[in-house]
């Protein structure tokens, strides 16, 4: 069985690593460069760096920030913001990147994918996914909206699994600020038809509130996805990294605030996963 990774997440504005809870409230976590070698030592299997308001100010990702926290690591290193074309990807992985997260340009553009994943292979391509929960009510006002007509009440109910998950999920961009309308389990499977190699989902509602992974997105994900899953948003205790990775059949465990704040180191997630039975690649 391949080891589950542990991925520490640097959100960076104006230069710095921030966090904040669903999106809001940020506050200073560091220097990137640094945060970024210690979380190496103590262990880290990847390193992903998210430009996070670059959608949201339309500009390009702060290319200088990344060739210096890249040379400050040497596990593979993801960089993700501000990247709208295959010419933005080739610019990223010259800084230092090995793979190159996109969300609200792939959202726009889907042919993103395709042209990224073409030109430079998909396992360099990882398609972010911010998702916020909805009830069945909500989710088929929703698809609605888009011009789908809901079944009918009686209809949704009698041909419902009795195991289906009545919450469906929707796709935001520009860091969680704007609904889209699309179906984010719909949404993954497009991007990986359309060559995505992985796929890093966040859950909006977990956010920064340490209250754990949304553990039925993951699963629901893990019942097809033929890619790997990082599971992203919601962190807060050993035992959540451990029910992303094996209820909720991730591959990755991606956390930010327990990391920053010194709740845990990744060794300390390591050790607890290792004694719980979760493959994981020595500290």
């Amino acid at each position: 069985m391949l080891a589950k990774r542990i991925i520490p997440c640097l959100d960076v504005k104006a230069g710095r690593v921030v966090k904040g809870v669903h999106f809001e409230g940020l506050r200073d976590a560091g220097d990137p460069a640094e945060r970024a070698s210690i979380y190496e030592r103590q262990g880290a299997d990847e390193i992903v760096f998210l430009d996070i308001t670059a959608s949201v100010e339309a500009r390009d990702t702060l290319v200088e920030l990344v060739e210096r926290t890249s040379a400050s690591v040497f596990v593979p290193f993801t960089v993700g913001g501000g990247i709208r074309t295959v010419d933005d990807i080739g610019r990223v992985l010259l800084a230092g990147a090995d793979k190159v997260s996109i969300n609200t340009a792939a959202v726009q553009d889907p042919e993103l994918i395709s042209r990224g994943a073409e030109e430079f292979g998909s396992q360099c391509i990882v398609v972010a996914i911010d998702a916020k929960q909805l009830s069945a009510v909500s989710y088929q006002s929703s698809v609605f909206r888009r011009g789908r007509p809901p079944p009918s009440p009686g209809q949704s109910e009698s041909r419902r699994s009795k195991t289906e998950n009545p919450y469906r999920w929707e796709v935001y961009s520009h860091g969680g600020r704007v609904a889209t309308g699309r179906d984010a389990l719909e949404w993954a499977r497009e991007a990986v038809e359309r060559g995505a190699g992985e796929l890093l989902v966040t859950s909006i509602d977990s956010d920064g509130t340490q209250a754990g992974y949304d553990v039925s997105l993951l699963a629901a994900l893990g019942e097809w996805a033929p890619v790997p899953v990082i599971a992203s948003g919601g962190a807060g205790s050993l035992d959540d990294f451990r029910q992303a990775l094996q209820e909720g059949n991730a591959d990755a465990a991606l956390a930010a605030s327990v990391f920053h704040y010194g709740t845990y180191t990744v060794g300390d997630v390591k050790r607890y996963l290792a004694g719980k039975g979760v493959p994981v690649r020595p500290v």
